[in-house]
C-alpha cells in the first residue's frame, strides 16, 4: 500500500493538529500510521449525529426552555454561536454541547437519564449547526 506524503490529514480532528502522513509514517511507522488515522477518521464521524433527528428529539426535550435556540431562564446564555463561543466550557462544539445535555448544570437537568448517548449526540449536531446558519 503506497501512502502519499504530500497530503495532509488531521490525525487529531478533536485538537486540529495537522500533520503529515509523511511525518507520521518516519516517526511510528506505516502500519502505526494507517492505525492513527483510521481512527482518527472513525472518532471524528462517531461524533458526529443526525442533525434531522436532533431537531426532533430537541423539539420534544429542550424547546421549552429553548424555544429557536433562546434561552428562557437565564437569557444571555442562549444556543446563539456567540453564546456558546462565551459560556461553553468546552467552547463551541458537538462535544462541550453533549457534556452539558447529558450532565446538565446549574438550572438546566441533566438528560442523561432520559435520552441515549445516539440522541444527546443528535441533539448536539443540530444545535451546533443551528447555531452556525442561525436558528428558525
Amino acid at each position: 500500500m503506497k501512502i502519499s506524503t504530500g497530503l495532509f490529514l488531521s490525525a487529531l480532528p478533536t485538537t486540529g493538529a495537522l500533520l503529515s502522513i509523511k511525518t507520521l509514517k518516519n516517526k511510528f511507522g506505516t502500519t502505526a500510521t494507517i492505525g492513527a488515522l483510521t481512527f482518527a477518521i472513525a472518532t471524528d464521524s462517531a461524533i458526529a449525529g443526525d442533525v434531522g433527528q436532533g431537531q426532533k428529539i430537541f423539539n420534544a426535550n429542550c424547546a421549552v426552555c429553548h424555544p429557536g435556540g433562546r434561552n428562557l431562564i437565564v437569557p444571555e446564555k442562549s444556543l446563539e454561536k456567540e453564546a456558546l463561543e462565551q459560556y461553553r466550557s468546552g467552547g463551541r462544539s458537538e462535544e462541550s454541547v453533549m457534556k452539558q445535555v447529558r450532565n446538565g448544570r446549574n438550572s438546566m437537568p441533566a438528560f442523561g437519564g432520559r435520552l441515549d448517548d445516539e440522541s444527546i449526540a443528535d441533539v448536539a449536531a443540530y444545535v451546533i449547526k443551528s447555531s452556525e446558519e442561525g436558528w428558525n
